[in-house]
């Protein structure tokens, strides 16, 4: 299991998919480098290295749901 803190939030707007912040530079409504069909293949095992445009920070992709981006580090802080 992937912990919360590893989690990003994510919504798909007419085909394209948006972060409302990054999880880096705090941008606001950024369109990721991401097509719908890649979020299946992430989901079935593939990772993906997302690269966000706004900041160009890493992050290493290992599995999705319908609402949230889980990757291999944390993106969130620590309360």
């Amino acid at each position: 299991m992937i912990p919360f803190i590893n989690t990003w939030p994510y919504e798909i707007i007419m085909k394209d998919i948006y972060v409302a912040e990054c999880p880096f530079c705090q941008s606001a409504n950024v369109l990721l480098p991401l097509k719908i069909h890649e979020l299946t293949s992430i989901h079935e095992g593939k990772k993906k290295l997302l690269v966000f445009p706004c900041c160009h920070n890493k992050l290493t992709l290992v599995d999705t749901d319908r609402d949230y981006l889980l990757a291999d580090t944390p993106v969130r802080s620590r309360p």
